[in-house]
């Protein structure tokens, strides 16, 4: 398997979907964004990077990360190191939109080529599993009803793996629907990211 070193250059120079992106409305090319390192504590899974993202170079470099920061409670600085935290989503690259101008979702082909080596590198005490499809596929049959039916069974999940809705700016509706997602499991994931992190 070689070093986490690398893996990480391995995904970054990755081109599987450059046909598959040069397809899609915004017909870019493949800039993989892997964001993890040996030792990392926490684990947040999420879809795949967006276009802001993808021009960055960074996960969560957008509005999104901005509002997970502050589910998390903790700074950018403490977000981005990759001793504490590793940032693995299901797919490396930023997919494309579709000719409507919505996100399509991460290729599969993204996980089944990257994922299992990846997830063999990391031992998190913590895994936040963000959106529908990072929820499937690390809670299998645990993920069922949706996003909303999965995060609100929290309390029931695996110790050690809280699923979360996406922290877009389009969820705001979302948060103001269910409101016992910011008064009950926000302050238990602030309080679990302080004791992993310590």
């Amino acid at each position: 398997m070689g070093t986490t070193e690398s893996l990480i250059k391995r995904i970054t120079a990755c081109q599987i979907c450059a046909d598959r992106f040069a397809e899609t409305a915004t017909a870019h090319k493949p800039r993989p964004v892997p964001w993890f390192g040996p030792g990392a504590r926490l684990l947040i899974v999420g879809q795949a990077p967006g276009m802001r993202v993808h021009m960055a170079g960074r996960p969560f470099a957008d509005p999104s990360g901005d509002r997970l920061r502050d589910w998390l409670g903790i700074t950018p600085d403490v977000f981005y190191d990759k001793t504490q935290i590793a940032i693995v989503p299901m797919a490396f690259c930023f997919p494309g939109y579709d000719a409507k101008g919505s996100d399509l979702p991460p290729p599969k082909i993204c996980a089944q080529t990257w994922r299992d080596e990846v997830m063999a590198t990391l031992a998190p005490d913590l895994t936040l599993v963000i959106g529908q499809y990072a929820q499937r596929w690390h809670l299998g049959a645990d993920a069922k009803g949706g996003v909303t039916a999965t995060v609100a069974r929290w309390r029931d999940l695996p110790d050690g793996i809280l699923p979360l809705p996406h922290p877009s700016w389009r969820n705001t509706g979302w948060l103001k629907r269910n409101p016992w997602f910011e008064t009950d499991l926000i302050p238990h994931l602030r309080a679990r990211v302080v004791e992993v992190l310590r």
